[in-house]
């Protein structure tokens, strides 16, 4: 609220106002402005220049000008090559490697798999790419309250054409890496309604791609259905997915588009706070 100042006899009284606020916005202003550089930087994936960068941040040369001289200084960017191109510098890397460092995926994900599974009613798994034998292992699960339900030993792996985790993991991969992994490991039916055609299984995963997420129809076990999304690493890569799994009874037909849009969710939400992003 404004203030009367005592004046002398003669003068108008004038208001009082607080003479840091121009201040204190501008930092703020100077500060979010900085930050925007830095992500147009990164998103560059290399070097940009400075008319193109203030160009996409919609600000003046002389102003985009001055915020980078100013992160220069303290080594987050840098000038290269002869028309001066800026890049993201050493002391970026050394803060962002510390969350690198920090980041603990259990402890990010498990309160989200507890809330997946009340929303869905359904047991919620965590999965991880196992690169050196190219399977998917569950590494942690929030079981229903369900007397019938899906229970899955921790530590457990899944058929990477069979499983929602595995067919997540495998709609990532391209057609070369796919047909080598197809010749190595082989389409062993588990149930009647295991896709062991690869010209079949390549369509689900086009399928899937567009969809962003995968569906397990009683593939690998009878009367059993599974909806999994992948979660992407600061490489853009897929190195986990969250699956929901559940009997047919209750992930009915007119369920799965409902589910797949909370598994696409939560593994969104896992990746921004792992500090990934999706290919």
């Amino acid at each position: 609220m404004a203030t009367t100042v005592p004046v002398k006899r003669g003068k108008k009284p004038r208001t009082a106002t607080p003479a840091t606020t121009p201040a204190a916005t501008g930092q703020v202003q100077s500060l979010q402005r900085g930050l925007r550089l830095l992500e147009l930087i990164a998103e560059a994936h290399g070097s940009v220049a400075l008319t193109d960068l203030a160009q996409q941040a919609g600000l003046p040369n002389s102003t985009t000008h001055r915020l980078l001289s100013t992160m220069q200084q303290q080594g987050f960017v840098q000038q290269v090559g002869d028309l001066g191109l800026w890049t993201i510098a050493s002391h970026a890397f050394f803060v962002g490697s510390s969350f690198l460092q920090s980041r603990n995926l259990l402890a990010i994900v498990h309160p989200i798999l507890r809330r997946l599974m009340e929303d869905s009613g359904e047991t919620v798994n965590l999965a991880v790419l196992d690169v050196s034998d190219f399977q998917a292992v569950i590494i942690d699960q929030v079981q229903c309250t369900q007397l019938m339900r899906m229970s899955a030993p921790i530590g457990g792996k899944l058929p990477m054409h069979a499983s929602g985790a595995g067919k997540a993991f495998l709609s990532t991969v391209s057609d070369t890496h796919l047909v080598e992994l197809l010749h190595k490991k082989g389409l062993h039916s588990y149930t009647p309604h295991t896709r062991s055609n690869p010209n079949s299984l390549k369509e689900e995963l086009a399928h899937i791609r567009k969809q962003g997420f995968s569906f397990d129809d009683e593939e690998h076990a009878l009367g059993l259905r599974c909806i999994a999304a992948c979660i992407y690493d600061e490489h853009q890569e897929a190195f986990a997915a969250i699956s929901i799994s559940g009997p047919v009874s209750r992930i009915t037909d007119d369920r799965v588009i409902e589910i797949g849009a909370l598994v696409i969710k939560a593994a969104k939400e896992v990746t921004l706070a792992y500090g990934g992003r999706h290919s």
